[in-house]
Parts: C-alpha cells; sequence; structure tokens
C-alpha cells in the first residue's frame, strides 16, 4: 500500500475512502461550544513566590476542572518562544518531505517510536485523518542501557542531514520535562497532599513526545483526526497551532477547546487517574479535521519511569476511600495499549480487568517490590 497521502485521497473524484469514515456516533458535528477552561498562570508557582492567595485560587480552580474534566491551560510557562518557533518549523519541513523519506523512521508493530501514517497501524476501519512521529524521552541522569536520546533516535532512523531535527526535537523534550515536572507539582499541591511527593515521582519519567500533523479533508463531518480516547499517560502538554479541532465530551457532550496564543493545553490521563485514585479524571477527547487548512500539534505525554509502581500515596486513600484500580507499571500499561488494545473511553477500565484477570503476576510483582523495598 502507498501509505497516506491526502492530496490523492481528496482529489478522488467520489467521496473519501470508506475506511477513513467514522460510525454515525462519533462523526464530528458542527455545532459546538467553547469549553471554558481554567487558565493557570504558573509563572509566580514558578519563581517561588508564590502570593498565597493567588496559588491557593488557582490550585482551587485547577482541581474543580481536573476532577469533572481534567482540562486548563497553562500561561507564562517560561518556554521560549524560539524553542516553540524552532519545533514548527522542524515539524513542517518532516511532514512536507516526500513519502518515501518519510517511511525511513516508520513505525514497527508494537513500538512506540517512529513515525505512522494512518494506514500503518493495527487497524483496517474508522481510520484517523493523520499522520504522527513519535519519540521516546527519558529523564533519566544515566540513561540505562537501551535508552537512547531524542537526538540518537533521529540520527540513527532518519540518517545524516537531520542533526538539527534531532537537536530541536531534544531541547523541545527537556524544555516540556522541566515544565511538566512544575505542573504536576502543583497538582500534588491541589490535591493537598505533600508538595515534593508528584515531582519526585515523576522525577525520572520515561515520556513520549508526539508530532501530529491534520491535513485538509474535503469531507471533514465523516472522519476525525484522532479519535475519541483517553490518554494512558500521565498528563499531556499539547501545543496547537492556532487552527483549531480539539474537542473534550463534558457532561454528556462534545465542547471545544478554543487555540489561544503562547499557551499550553494541559490534561490529565489515565494513569494519573489511578495515581490519585480516581479522584482527577481523565477525559474523552478527540481532534476533529477541517477542509480548509492543516493543523499540527506537538503533544509531550509525561509517564514514570518504566518500572515505577503506580499506586495511589496513602494520604489521598484516607481522602478517596478504597483502591480503584490495581497497582501496576506504566511499562505493563503502555505494552497493554501498544499490542492488546486501542486507546479509548474505557482504556485503564478494560486494563484494570486485564490486570486482575492476571493477579498470579501482580501477586509475584508485589513480593518482588517489597523484597526491593
Amino acid at each position: 500500500h502507498a501509505g497516506f497521502d491526502a492530496k490523492v485521497l481528496n482529489n478522488q473524484p467520489n467521496n473519501i475512502p470508506p475506511e477513513y469514515v467514522w460510525s454515525d456516533e462519533d462523526k464530528p458535528s458542527t455545532d459546538i461550544k467553547e469549553l471554558q477552561v481554567p487558565i493557570l498562570d504558573i509563572s509566580s508557582f514558578l519563581s517561588g513566590h508564590d502570593n498565597h492567595v493567588a496559588a491557593s485560587q488557582a490550585s482551587r480552580l485547577v482541581s474543580e476542572a481536573a476532577k469533572l474534566h481534567g482540562f486548563f491551560l497553562v500561561t507564562n510557562h517560561g518556554v521560549h518562544e524560539g524553542i516553540l518557533a524552532r519545533a514548527y518549523k522542524c515539524m513542517d519541513t518532516f511532514f512536507d518531505l516526500p513519502a518515501s523519506e518519510k517511511q525511513k523512521a516508520k513505525r514497527k508493530w508494537g513500538e512506540l517510536s517512529g513515525y505512522a501514517d494512518s494506514v500503518a497501524g493495527r487497524f483496517y476501519s474508522e481510520l484517523p485523518w493523520k499522520e504522527t512521529l513519535t519519540l521516546r524521552f527519558s529523564a533519566q541522569e544515566k540513561l540505562e542501557s537501551g535508552t537512547e536520546t531524542v537526538k540518537d533516535y533521529v540520527s540513527k532512523t532518519m540518517g545524516d542531514g537531520n542533526e538539527e531535527f534531532g537537536a530541536v526535537f531534544q531541547e523541545y523534550s527537556e524544555a516540556m520535562n522541566t515544565l511538566s515536572l512544575n505542573i504536576i507539582e502543583f497538582l500534588g499541591m491541589s490535591l493537598g497532599i505533600e508538595r515534593r511527593y508528584m515531582r519526585e515521582f515523576y522525577q525520572d519519567n520515561d515520556s513520549i513526545l508526539r508530532l501530529n500533523y491534520y491535513p485538509p479533508c474535503k469531507q471533514p463531518n465523516l472522519t476525525l483526526g484522532t479519535g475519541p480516547h483517553t490518554d494512558p499517560t500521565s498528563i499531556t502538554i499539547l501545543y496547537q497551532d492556532h487552527v483549531g479541532g480539539l474537542q473534550v465530551f463534558v457532561e454528556n457532550q462534545w465542547r471545544s477547546i478554543a487555540p489561544k496564543p503562547r499557551s499550553f493545553v494541559v490534561n490529565i490521563g489515565d494513569t494519573f487517574m489511578a495515581l490519585t485514585n480516581g479522584i482527577y479524571k481523565s477525559c474523552l477527547h478527540r481532534a476533529v479535521v477541517n477542509s480548509e487548512r492543516e493543523r499540527r500539534s506537538l503533544a509531550f505525554f509525561l509517564c514514570p519511569q518504566m518500572a515505577k509502581v503506580v499506586k495511589p500515596p496513602t494520604e489521598l486513600l484516607e481522602v478517596s476511600g478504597q483502591r480503584r484500580y490495581p497497582n501496576f507499571t506504566w511499562s505493563m500499561f503502555l505494552e497493554f495499549t501498544q499490542k492488546h488494545y486501542r486507546s479509548d473511553k474505557n482504556t485503564l477500565q478494560k486494563f484494570s480487568d486485564w490486570l486482575r484477570s492476571r493477579e498470579v503476576i501482580d501477586n509475584n510483582l508485589t513480593d518482588r517490590v517489597s523484597k526491593r523495598e
């Protein structure tokens, strides 16, 4: 198969191919209202001079949103314009390459890193109208053998002449790592737990950077750029361009989150929901496409270090009662979404059921962990 080429598909005499047409219940509607989400100005928190009143008000607003839908915006985040501009320029260069060049970085089955067009996956219907490039980022000081930097991965898969590309996304990932640790520390504070707890939990994260490219589509009302799903990861920091497309399912209806210049959209994922014992919600969202303009976005998914056991801190259990999800490690959850299950609205529940059905393994895991402790 020739891969996904929106220009070719848009030029076909009839409709877009049937494998891109989504079921009626998932087709996007046009009359969607905007969702008002809290805006977190993180500058005072970053400077350490957090004005107590402002901080507690911000943490109350973010906490309310996190309990309902898990989305908020972050402004005054300290990420330089130059980093964002370079990342966008490199992203454009990559997605403009001929298909044969992009295929050099093609993602292999069951793996995370690499280029994927909608057809490259393991699914044959309800294909997303997009292309992606996924890069893994490790925040560990001393990289374990087998863990490579973003820069190394790019030079290995894409060959010479891509040093700038690798360097730019290494720089972008590092900026996102810093920002995400500040945001996760803030979220810990808003939950009322010991301030350093979340930052320390995620300090040596194994995270993911994804470049998304959504070409224009002549029948945008039939398809989706990204289908409805919750993020299995912990928190997502999204930088979107000025072309809207992000929608969130809140109180039984789809609402849009409009792009705001120089701000990041942050949302909570399944792993953080499990870590808070379900107090903070991971919410269903999707991306729609349009017939006029391409849309690009950069998503950084903060994830715990692979072998770290995800279980709520004791003080949260006192507030939230009995355990809602079994213990798991991020590597187990990641493997589940890569090999067993396409992320949708039930990912965390399905994963929990799957884990409980394999409790034997769970007991061994607990034994191994307690031996280490």
